[in-house]
């Protein structure tokens, strides 16, 4: 536990990376300073140029890390995308200085409730449902996290009685946090981010952080159907939900969701309730899991019935993620830009029908396997377009299963899309990598697709 002494009088803290999340500890300390004197040192490998001046003040250093030091100090606030086991973090560790993150000094400060949303994917679809499900309820709520905005803000700027609702991602998740959870939302998980950690089960550890930081009165919503998230109930010490495919016959689970067709089956103590998702606009099963798990963390919030339903009706989706594009002569432009990993991609193909998909794919490798998405390239696509730096390991893994190009832009991507594709095909930007090679992020790669299918 890494909680900031209320009475020190004095305080040297150092903030490794000014992202979103940097920056929204330097405003929090530069805001503590009327409490107590407090010394804010900056790491970042870019320049001070490239940052807005929050205080002149702060002592920010720019350029590589190689060769710095974060010791003394007496506290080290590690951003999300900054890996733990960086020469930098593990010297400080050494010397016995605390490491902490904005997440970590979210959940010290603050007494709120939490939900916190994790997983591989759909975490963001779910977060916001939770937080539509309560709101309509009536429950006054904060979202944050990996969703956008960083914990650190709310800390700035408190909203008294308010829940939390938190997206948490494994880069969140390496530090246990530092109290329970009211509801921990397990989403399936499957291989990601093998660029940051040794391995997949590295990954997993810090997933199952969350698990580790709930106790008896938590509530843990559980992907059923993952083999993984599901071997973990044994070890939970809470009540148990969960959300499933399959039979309504799981032994210890107290509130469960299955989804069948175009309906969610709600059975709580014994007694079955069915909501109609004929309405419900997101696609593809993944979708559905989405909605269960955030029924099920609603619903253990206290949400009603009816606000599920009424969010059921009117949630539209999220951009970027399987977002309608364009229909073009008779041709569906579908953007998925959020779809950085395999696991995401596949979930994307198995939305559609077969042999009628023209898939865009490639960007920045994050050490996945792609041969995961053989059986459905070869059964949904018909042709691939690749591109980015992941180009030629995704073309010898998946080039012999359809038509397949490799080109250099995305321009040039998405015109050859087009011109392959026929009346009824889906043209369908799922890269199953990440943007950072072409692109500041997921959104942006997004928008300039919308941008260029807009112009043909």
């Amino acid at each position: 536990m890494t909680v900031i002494p209320e009475n020190r009088t004095e305080l040297h803290v150092t903030i490794l990376g000014f992202g979103d999340s940097g920056q929204a500890l330097a405003r929090y300390f530069c805001q503590q300073r009327k409490k107590t004197s407090i010394t804010i040192r900056v790491l970042d490998t870019k320049p001070r140029e490239q940052f807005e001046v929050i205080d002149p003040l702060i002592q920010f250093e720019g350029g590589p890390f190689e060769g710095k030091t974060c010791v003394p100090t007496d506290r080290l606030f590690v951003s999300p995308g900054i890996p733990l086991s960086i020469p930098l973090v593990v010297e400080a560790r050494a010397a016995g200085i605390p490491i902490s993150s904005d997440f970590d000094l979210g959940l010290e400060k603050t007494r709120e409730p939490y939900i916190a949303i994790t997983g591989t994917n759909g975490k963001t679809t779910t977060t916001s449902l939770i937080k539509y499900c309560l709101e309509a309820n009536g429950t006054k709520v904060w979202v944050g996290g990996n969703i956008g905005t960083p914990l650190a803000e709310f800390l700035i700027k408190p909203q008294k009685g308010a829940t939390l609702i938190l997206e948490a991602s494994s880069f969140q998740l390496e530090i246990v946090p530092v109290r329970p959870p009211k509801v921990a939302v397990f989403l399936p998980i499957e291989e990601d981010h093998l660029d940051r950690y040794e391995n997949f089960e590295a990954y997993q550890a810090a997933k199952k952080n969350l698990m580790l930081a709930s106790d008896k009165k938590t509530i843990g919503v559980f992907a059923l159907d993952c083999p993984i998230v599901s071997s973990w109930i044994a070890q939970f010490p809470g009540h148990v939900f969960g959300f499933t495919h399959g039979s309504d016959e799981y032994p210890g689970v107290e509130f469960l969701v299955q989804i069948i067709d175009k309906s969610l089956v709600l059975w709580e103590k014994g007694k079955k309730v069915i909501l109609d998702l004929s309405h419900y606009r997101p696609f593809g099963e993944h979708n559905k899991e989405n909605l269960a798990a955030a029924v099920c963390a609603a619903r253990a919030c206290g949400a009603s019935l009816s606000a599920c339903e009424k969010v059921i009706a009117e949630f539209p989706g999220l951009p970027h993620r399987l977002e309608f594009v364009r229909k073009k002569e008779g041709v569906y432009f579908i953007n998925d830009s959020k779809g950085t990993n395999p696991g995401s991609t596949i979930r994307a193909l198995q939305s559609f029908p077969h042999n009628q998909i023209i898939l865009i794919a490639g960007g920045k490798d994050k050490g996945s396997d792609f041969s995961l998405l053989a059986s459905l390239v070869s059964t949904r696509c018909k042709v691939l377009v690749l591109l980015g730096e992941a180009k030629e390991k995704m073309n010898r893994a998946l080039g012999d299963l359809a038509e397949t190009y490799v080109v250099g832009t995305f321009k040039e991507a998405v015109l050859l899309a087009y011109q392959k594709s026929r009346r009824g095909d889906i043209v369908l930007l799922s890269p199953g990598c990440a943007s950072f090679d072409m692109f500041r992020n997921y959104e942006e790669r997004g928008e300039c697709f919308k941008k260029l299918v807009a112009e043909l």
